[in-house]
């Protein structure tokens, strides 16, 4: 292959993290290619995605630096102003709210196939070469390039390519990038309710001895939310498997009916639940984000947030030395810098909500005794409350 057919960057995974990567970098002046697997269904506003993300203010900014986030707002937007957490076990409630912060929200719920539809939609405008369907499958380093081998026999030379494909990611095995891997024995149970009582534009999480559950508001006329409910594995697939009246008289005692009466408006479904970690960032010229870097425990509702931070530090990086080394994003020192900061601060937050879990998914006397009123304390210290919820809006 010739240098002239060298991209700057090479993406493989176009969800979410992947697409966000591209076209960013793209929007920089870099020449981008995108692989993807399948090309994602179109968001359709009558079928709510059961993936649905609490997404953070600074990854709003970046999304509306890239000129999607206009696009995502008039689709569908659900702003929370509120957040209520407690546990089952009894002591006070941690509140949080957007007034105390001097905002009109904290973030917003959205769906994962509308962020995926705006952020495609915008990638031709912005020079990407999407190559799609296609799967890696080898992959070759070179001291100033690295070459991708696609399933279709091409073989794609770049400069730096960027592993987003998810926490099995093939690039990532073939780079010779380990994991640190737990199974938590867990499922997160995913479904849309109605209730009697509105949501007010909060987020609900109630703590219980098997996992936490959480109401996140949903649009329409203040009375539907999206449930993440993490169960024992069996629980959740005995909980699949009920029918509507069965699985409701469960949720509706495991949420102490604070929202009243609920109906069932969607199907179910449920994904494993584990904590993951690439044991380095980067690897010659390849390097991990999003999920094929992380995959944290959701009850923060962190994941997707996380991953679009491993996105801007990289840009920010990037652009910091772009004076420097104009043509090439794969070079080492910069590359190692991004490495360390994320990987700590990636490694932060997985073991922060892991720890948390551990605290309160259990009925062990001890905990029980004092996890309550730990978060009634952090309630009423405003600088600590103020803290938490920087650091989980980016801030």
């Amino acid at each position: 292959m010739s240098r002239r057919e060298t991209s700057d960057v090479l993406v493989v995974g176009a969800g979410v993290v992947g697409a966000a990567a591209a076209l960013a970098m793209a929007r920089d002046g870099r020449q981008v290619t995108l692989v993807e697997a399948r090309e994602p269904a179109p968001w359709r506003s009558d079928t709510p995605d059961l993936r649905v993300y609490a997404f953070a203010p600074d990854n709003a900014a970046l999304l509306d630096g890239l000129g999607v986030w206009d696009a995502v707002r008039t689709a569908r937007l659900q702003p929370y102003r509120r957040m209520t957490v407690w546990d089952a076990a009894g002591g006070d409630t941690l509140d949080f709210d957007a007034d105390a912060f001097g905002r009109r929200e904290l973030g917003w719920i959205v769906e994962h196939n509308l962020l995926v539809d705006r952020l495609w939609a915008a990638l031709p405008a912005a020079g990407v070469r999407v190559v799609c369907p296609a799967q890696v499958v080898d992959l070759t380093q070179e001291e100033d390039h690295a070459v991708v081998e696609l399933d279709s026999g091409a073989r794609l030379r770049t400069r730096l390519a960027l592993a987003a494909d998810g926490g099995d990611s093939k690039l990532r095995t073939l780079a010779g990038i380990e994991t640190f891997t737990h199974d938590y024995g867990q499922d997160g149970l995913v479904a849309f309710v109605e209730h009697e009582r509105p949501h007010e534009g909060t987020c609900w999480q109630r703590f219980l001895p098997g996992g936490p559950i959480a109401f996140l508001p949903f649009g329409g006329d203040g009375h539907r939310s999206s449930i993440v409910w993490t169960l024992p594995q069996e629980e959740a697939a005995r909980l699949l498997a009920a029918d509507d009246a069965g699985f409701l008289r469960e949720l509706q005692a495991a949420f102490a009916g604070t929202l009243g009466a609920l109906t069932a408006v969607s199907r179910r479904a449920s994904f494993p639940l584990r904590r993951q970690l690439a044991q380095q960032h980067v690897a010659g010229r390849v390097a991990v984000i999003g999920d094929a870097a992380h995959v944290v425990h959701p009850l923060a509702g962190q994941g997707v947030n996380l991953g679009l931070r491993d996105v801007r530090a990289l840009r920010e990086r990037l652009q910091g030395t772009a004076r420097d080394l104009p043509r090439d994003p794969g070079a080492p020192a910069p590359l190692a810098r991004w490495a360390r900061g994320r990987r700590s601060e990636n490694a932060l937050a997985a073991y922060s909500f892991d720890g948390l879990n551990r605290l309160f998914s259990n009925d062990a006397l001890l905990p029980t005794l004092l996890r309550g009123h730990a978060l009634g304390l952090v309630g009423r210290l405003a600088p600590l409350r103020h803290a938490f919820w920087k650091r989980a809006a980016g801030l």
